[in-house]
């Protein structure tokens, strides 16, 4: 099966760090397509952010269904333009937070998801309410500005222990959700240190994409997920109008 990454902002370095995660759980069939949107912003802290974002990342979704892809990752903890995603493409779309936080919730029963940015954790707080996860977890923000995950020379790793150390401490988290695609090569080595499991939401959804391609499932067209509605889109948006309903 051929598994689409869509890194939905504009930084190259983050889709290879994604695509690595994504390469080192995917199964022996399991074919690895990395993608960095065209347009958009350099990093996703917050709502702006995101919604400025979407164009580039449904048409890096739409090209890559095209193209043959079997299912989507979205590689965005904020789940980036995930509704919209499902309702363009036929083929599973999945989003890290939501199965990140999936993951989570069957290795134990009370878990903190740490972030970047403060205004991230509100935006993620709301998803993990949504996903049906805000009575089992918290979420905390590191202050860490996305960008300072790819620099080795900032203290970026050293917020992060300090805030997971917080959370085992003080929530009584069993496990750790890592709240940022950035973060995605630190998992393994967080867990051997801090002895409780620390989820990737880059490895989760990749590993719930193959399940869903492998038992044939795809993405509801009825209902909330029903393809758009031909319609005329203007200026910027015209390339990502409908052309059947």
């Amino acid at each position: 099966m051929r598994i689409l990454i869509v890194n939905p902002n504009t930084t190259a370095s983050m889709t290879s760090k994604a695509a690595a995660a994504a390469r080192a759980v995917a199964g022996p069939g399991t074919e690895i397509l990395a993608r960095t949107s065209k347009s958009g912003p350099a990093s996703i802290e917050g709502h702006y952010d995101g919604a400025i974002a979407l164009p580039g990342l449904l048409t890096e979704i739409r090209d890559g269904e095209a193209s043959g892809a079997d299912a989507a990752v979205i590689a965005c903890f904020d789940d980036t333009g995930l509704e919209a995603a499902r309702a363009l493409a036929r083929i599973p779309v999945v989003g890290l937070c939501e199965a990140a936080v999936a993951t989570a919730a069957m290795l134990a029963q009370r878990f903190t998801v740490v972030t970047t940015l403060e205004r991230s954790r509100v935006l993620i707080e709301n998803l993990v309410r949504h996903y049906g996860m805000g009575g089992r977890a918290k979420v905390r923000a590191a202050d860490i500005p996305v960008l300072e995950l790819e620099d080795k020379a900032t203290n970026a790793l050293g917020k992060l222990r300090r805030e997971i150390e917080r959370a085992l401490a003080e929530d009584g988290a069993e496990a750790i959700v890592l709240g940022c695609a950035g973060m995605a090569d630190l998992a393994r080595m967080l867990q051997s240190d801090y002895g409780v499991p620390v989820i990737d939401g880059v490895s989760a959804a990749v590993k719930q994409a193959e399940a869903l391609v492998s038992q044939g499932l795809s993405t509801s067209k009825r209902g909330a997920y029903a393809a758009p509605l031909s319609k005329t889109y203007s200026g910027l948006m015209s390339a990502l109008a409908p052309t059947a309903g």
